[in-house]
C-alpha cells in the first residue's frame, strides 16, 4: 500500500472515529503493522469525591488491556457521584456511557473495585455473579472484604478484543446493569 493510500485511510479512521465519539491514536510511522488504538474519554466533572479513584480505575485498564486507552479528556463515559440506589452503569454503545457510585455502596465495598468494575461495563463486560475476589465482574458477590479492583486476565483480554474488532459486538450495546452490587438503605433519622 502506497503511503498515500496509508494517509487517505488514517484520515477516514480518524474521521470515522470521531464521528462515534472516540478517539484514535494513529499508528507509529516506524511500525507499519501497527495497531490503531481507540481512546475513550470519560468527564469526571461530577463524579465528586470519585474523581480521584475514576483515574486510579482508568489507570488498571489501561494497564490490563492493548487497544484501548481511557483518558480523562472528554464525554464518551460520564462518572457521577450519587447517594441511594445503588452504583451501576448505563452502556449506551461500546466504550460510550455513563458510570453512577453510590456514597452508600462506597462505604461498604472497595470505592476502587466498584469504580473499575462498572467502567468495565461501559468496556463491554457482563456481569459473572459467581461470589470470586478474583473475577473483577463478580461485582458486589465477592462480599465487602473483597478489595480487588483489577480484572483477571480473561476479563483484560476480552476488552482488548472487543477494541480491536475481532469479537462480535453483538452484546456491547445498550444496557443498564443495576445489580452488581446489594442496595443499602439509609434509616431515617428522627
Amino acid at each position: 500500500m502506497t503511503s498515500r493510500r496509508v494517509s487517505r485511510l488514517l484520515v477516514a479512521l480518524l474521521t470515522a472515529g470521531t464521528m462515534f465519539g472516540a478517539t484514535v491514536a494513529s499508528p507509529s510511522a516506524a511500525s507499519a503493522d501497527a495497531r490503531i488504538a481507540a481512546t475513550v474519554c470519560y468527564d469526571t466533572s461530577q463524579a465528586g469525591s470519585f474523581a480521584g479513584i475514576a483515574n486510579q480505575a482508568a489507570t488498571i485498564w489501561n494497564n490490563a488491556t492493548v487497544n484501548l486507552t481511557l483518558s480523562n479528556c472528554g464525554s464518551n463515559l460520564r462518572i457521577y457521584q450519587i447517594t441511594g440506589g445503588g452504583s451501576y452503569a448505563v452502556r449506551t454503545s461500546l466504550g460510550n456511557g455513563r458510570v453512577y457510585i453510590d456514597t452508600q455502596q462506597a462505604a461498604q465495598y472497595s470505592p476502587l473495585r466498584i469504580m473499575t468494575h462498572e467502567i468495565g461495563h461501559i468496556l463491554g463486560l457482563p456481569d459473572n455473579y459467581n461470589g470470586n475476589c478474583a473475577l473483577l465482574m463478580s461485582g458486589g458477590s465477592a462480599g465487602t472484604s473483597c478489595t480487588n479492583p483489577y480484572p483477571s486476565t480473561a476479563e483484560a483480554n476480552r476488552v482488548s478484543n472487543l477494541f480491536a474488532g475481532t469479537r462480535a459486538s453483538a452484546d456491547t450495546g445498550s444496557q443498564v446493569f443495576r445489580d452488581s452490587w446489594p442496595v443499602f438503605s439509609v434509616a431515617p433519622v428522627g
